[in-house]
């Protein structure tokens, strides 16, 4: 590394990698929802769902839901996927995407993905392809949409249903829709480190209406009413709903969506222009549609002589935060029980290896992303004393 890691101590506020905008509008939402006495699912969760539907188009609806893992759970389950299913899953992603397809009782089968998009392919889907398939489960990783056609294409000619992990990708677009307009399952998550929040919360967007009818009852005890009002269970449902509270945050949120995005793209795009290039450094790629979720870098520290914990705590003496997103999920020990080891998936193996997840959020300034890339660029020191950083034989990243 260009100097020790430890030969100097800064003193300073330290920048967060991430944190939610929450202004005068978000809390007297939420004081009226307080004052309004219905605090449990009711209107505002009601308008919070048509507000999303217009926003995404296509005719969808969308059903709110108090996380956007129990969205994607609850749409697996609709589906009607189950033990002896298998749900190709990338390697590389939040573990919830692959955890809730252990919850249904079915399998996850993992995929390794772009080494630049973090995405799962159509090809890379293929190479995962089993008789036990049922679904694919692409993730929008960081707010970059995933290639869609392609992998609507593999599912529709093997007869598989495509459920879009978009957690990350509220505001997003593919080509000349809004992600969630596809028609099939896509969730959402509004968890305070997303693009909007309802402090906890998800949804799902989809034009099914006997499966929007289905997933309902899914998110409450699996209760069906009648039209005069009497109760039957005829299946298991869970408790996912989402509160007033949370929806009435997510309205005053979801106006300002528009403005947080481009802030997001504006402070991503300077990252790119200040960072010095180097074969240490793998850097994300700007792509039409792009809601810029999270600025996710790689760093070989092996080559640099260091340690991903180091570094960290480089930054962090430099009043800088920084996180990992992610490890691959199939090394996991969970997983590691199904059969999977190192060496399965190279890309989203290197890429957990060497993540660094950077500052990236709308209330940065110009100046903290510059602080930022001066320490960047001073602790990966000159680029032409170093090795190159390959991702994948005959591969560069970035």
């Amino acid at each position: 590394m260009a100097e020790s890691m430890s030969n100097r101590h800064f003193t300073m506020d330290l920048l967060p990698f991430t944190k939610p905008t929450i202004t005068q509008d978000e809390q007297n939402a939420v004081r009226a929802v307080l004052a309004s006495g219905w605090l449990a699912s009711g209107p505002q969760t009601a308008a919070f769902e048509q507000a999303l539907a217009e926003r995404i188009g296509g005719g969808v609806r969308v059903l709110a839901f108090n996380s956007g893992t129990s969205a994607l759970e609850a749409a697996l389950l609709a589906a009607d996927i189950g033990p002896g299913d298998e749900v190709i899953v990338p390697a590389m992603s939040f573990t919830a995407s692959a955890n809730v397809v252990l919850r249904t009782g079915a399998r996850p089968r993992f995929a390794d993905v772009d080494p630049v998009s973090r995405n799962l392919t159509a090809e890379l889907a293929l190479r995962a392809l089993s008789p036990r398939t049922r679904a694919i489960m692409p993730v929008h990783f960081a707010g970059r949409p995933a290639a869609l056609d392609a992998l609507y294409e593999l599912a529709c000619a093997h007869g598989l249903t495509v459920i879009e992990d978009a957690a990350q990708a509220i505001g997003s677009r593919y080509l000349d829709r809004e992600i969630g307009a596809s028609g099939n399952p896509v969730c959402f998550s509004f968890h305070p480190n997303k693009n909007i929040t309802t402090i906890e919360g998800g949804a799902l967007a989809l034009a099914d209406q006997q499966m929007a009818r289905r997933l309902q009852r899914i998110r409450f005890h699996g209760i069906e009413k009648d039209a005069e009002g009497n109760v039957n269970v005829s299946e298991w449902g869970g408790k996912m709903n989402m509160p007033d509270v949370n929806a009435a945050l997510g309205l005053a949120q979801l106006r300002k969506l528009d403005a947080f995005n481009v802030r997001r793209a504006q402070l991503a795009r300077r990252y790119l222009a200040l960072l010095r290039p180097s074969p240490l450094l793998g850097l994300p790629k700007d792509a039409p549609g792009h809601s810029w979720h999270m600025f996710c870098i790689c760093v070989d520290f092996a080559a640099l002589g260091s340690t991903r914990a180091a570094f960290l705590c480089a930054l962090r003496e430099r009043g800088i935060a920084a996180g990992i997103h992610y490890p691959a999920i199939h090394l996991f020990g969970l997983y590691r029980r199904f059969g999977y080891a190192p060496g399965d998936f190279p890309n989203a193996e290197r890429i957990g290896e060497q993540t660094l997840t950077l500052p990236l959020f709308p209330g940065m300034t110009d100046a903290d992303v510059e602080r930022v890339c001066v320490a960047l660029n001073e602790l990966i020191g000159d680029p032409a004393a170093k090795p190159a950083l390959a991702i994948q034989p005959g591969g560069v990243y970035g």
